[in-house]
Parts: C-alpha cells; sequence; structure tokens
C-alpha cells in the first residue's frame, strides 16, 4: 500500500463495518458494546494499527502505531462524515503507541460517564486519561463462559481489575464471588459497577492483594468452586506470565480442594495454547483440558495462537 493514503483506500472494510452497526442500531437503544472493527487481528492489509468499539453512545478509535502519512487526516473526514458520527454522543480517536496515549475528542458529549451495556448490565467506564477503557470485549466467550458454570458457585475472581466477572456472575446465580487484585482503584470501580447493577454487595467481598504473596488471606473465604485467572501477560513487578503463572496454578488444589472448574486466560502473543496446557500438567496434575473456548466473531485473528487465549480446566483432587 501507498504511504499516502486516502479515505478511499482505507475505507472498504472499516466502512463496511460501519455501515453495519448504523443499519443495526436502527432498533432500540442503547445497545450491546461491541467491537465494530479489528485491524489488529491482521486480517485486512495496511489497517493493522487500528480498532473501532462502539460504547453507545461513544464511538472509540484506538490506534496502536502511528498511521501512515495522510491516513488520520482522511480518516477523521471519513469519520465525520459517516451516519454514525450523528448518532454517537462522543467520538474519540485515542493514540495508544505515544507516551501517555493521547486522545482527540472529535465530538464531545454533555455527560461526562460512559458505560459498557451487556444485556441489562452496565459497567462504568473509565475517562480517557486512562489507558485502557476499563472493560475489554474479547472477553465475552469467558463471560458467557462464566453464565453457564457459576449458579450457585462460590467464585473466585483473581487479577479482577473493575469486576465485570463479578457482575456477570451474580447475575447469573452465583452464590458468593471474591475478588481479588493489586488495585485499590479498581476494586474501589468494581463496586461501583455492582451498585450500578443494583446487585447485593453483601454476597461479593474485594481483596486488595499482590495474589502471589497472599495465598493465605486469598484461601480464607474459600473454598471455591470456580477460580478466574485473568492475569496481565506483563506487569513489572507484579506478573509475568512465563514465570509467574505456574506460582498461581499450583496454588489451585487448596483453593478448591473439593474440585471444580478453571478459566485460565492468556493474552500474551509470544506465549501458545501448549504452554497453558504444559503449565497445568506440570503444577496441577489432578486438572484436565475440557476445550480452549471459541474466540468472539468480532475479533477475527489470523494466528490465533497470538490472540486471547481462554482455556476450560476442569480439576478433581486425586
Amino acid at each position: 500500500m501507498s504511504e499516502e493514503i486516502t479515505a478511499q483506500a482505507f475505507g472498504t472494510p472499516i466502512q463496511s463495518a460501519l455501515d453495519a452497526l448504523l443499519e443495526e442500531l436502527g432498533g432500540t437503544r442503547p445497545s450491546d458494546s461491541r467491537r465494530v472493527f479489528h485491524g489488529r487481528g491482521q486480517c485486512f492489509e495496511g489497517l493493522g494499527f487500528v480498532t473501532v468499539d462502539w460504547f453507545d453512545p461513544l464511538l472509540l478509535v484506538t490506534l496502536f502505531k502511528a498511521p501512515p502519512a495522510g491516513w488520520l487526516a482522511g480518516f477523521t473526514a471519513f469519520i465525520q462524515s459517516h451516519g454514525v458520527f450523528a448518532l454517537a454522543d462522543e467520538v474519540r480517536i485515542q493514540h495508544r503507541y505515544e507516551s501517555h496515549w493521547p486522545t482527540d475528542v472529535l465530538k464531545a458529549a454533555s455527560q461526562g460517564e460512559f458505560f459498557a451495556h451487556r444485556g441489562e448490565l452496565r459497567f462504568t467506564l473509565n475517562d480517557p486519561e486512562h489507558q485502557n477503557i476499563g472493560y475489554f470485549l474479547d472477553m465475552e466467550p469467558g463471560r458467557q463462559w462464566l453464565e453457564a458454570h457459576c449458579k450457585g458457585k462460590r467464585v473466585l475472581n483473581l487479577f479482577a481489575y473493575t469486576c465485570a466477572f463479578s457482575v456477570v456472575a451474580l447475575a447469573a446465580g452465583a452464590q458468593s464471588v471474591v475478588n481479588v487484585d493489586m488495585s485499590r482503584g479498581a476494586l474501589s470501580r468494581g463496586r461501583e459497577n455492582h451498585r450500578l447493577n443494583n446487585q447485593p454487595v453483601e454476597q461479593v467481598k474485594f481483596l486488595a492483594e499482590n495474589i502471589l504473596k497472599s495465598w493465605g488471606r486469598i484461601r480464607r473465604p474459600g473454598p471455591y468452586d470456580v477460580v478466574i485467572l485473568d492475569p496481565p501477560s506483563f506487569q513489572r513487578g507484579s506478573f509475568i506470565a512465563e514465570k509467574d503463572y505456574p506460582k498461581a496454578v499450583r496454588r489451585i488444589p487448596e483453593l478448591m480442594p473439593n474440585g471444580g472448574e478453571v478459566l485460565a486466560c492468556l493474552n500474551a502473543p509470544e506465549l501458545d495454547t501448549q504452554f497453558l496446557q504444559a503449565v497445568f500438567e506440570r503444577e496441577c496434575p489432578g486438572a484436565h483440558l475440557v476445550s480452549r473456548l471459541q474466540p468472539s466473531a468480532q475479533f477475527p485473528d489470523r494466528e490465533p495462537e497470538r490472540a486471547l487465549k481462554l482455556l476450560h480446566f476442569s480439576y478433581r483432587p486425586q
């Protein structure tokens, strides 16, 4: 592709995605949040640096590296002329590749807060000063898995962040949820998310702990029937997947001494499914792989092993 990319040159895949969104939005609002265009899966030539997300009524465009010369000006003109622009209350372009990820606001809303929508559930989103929006759309297969496995169960949500799994678990009938994360700010947002959905917080615990150093405090509210492992792939001073994932997996027998189900998540492109399988075989022999969850169709990827990996393991004490 030429370095000088016009709106016409880039437009076809993104325009098709936005046209489809516009057609769908003809129905009832608000609509569920979704990935509208996923360039990062490298399925669209020359567009591997851009994603487009819809958090009704917020349209968020994220650039993960500097676009080619002329691209941004052409894209901005295109997006401002598209029908979705009129439907959105706010339109942002975040430059994730730059320090402190500056955000251009092409259209500003009068209200200060936006939410991710998932059916009847809502989740407060972070403002533009944050790197992450606060709700991960590619984790939807994991949320659906949890709904199918948590009714009446005691759930442990490790690396809980803003506790979206916890909100989904309570809505699906979980008996209780324990959320653990180092960030008190993220857990505070998690409490807000439960209150936002009118959920009984007495069924939920929030533990601000360094997970790798606090197993006694984490084990105490158990035993658990469902464990979710959703660590960052690399967070200096906190968690490095290749080194620290085994430390977490070997604790499963003491967290669920009666057995249970585990959702193991891994978002490290350099580590494949076999890495997780080998970790469980070595560190938790009583666990067996049930399946790798089918990725969301909104996230096509030319190399599936580099994409988010969600593995269901069933643990039975030996």
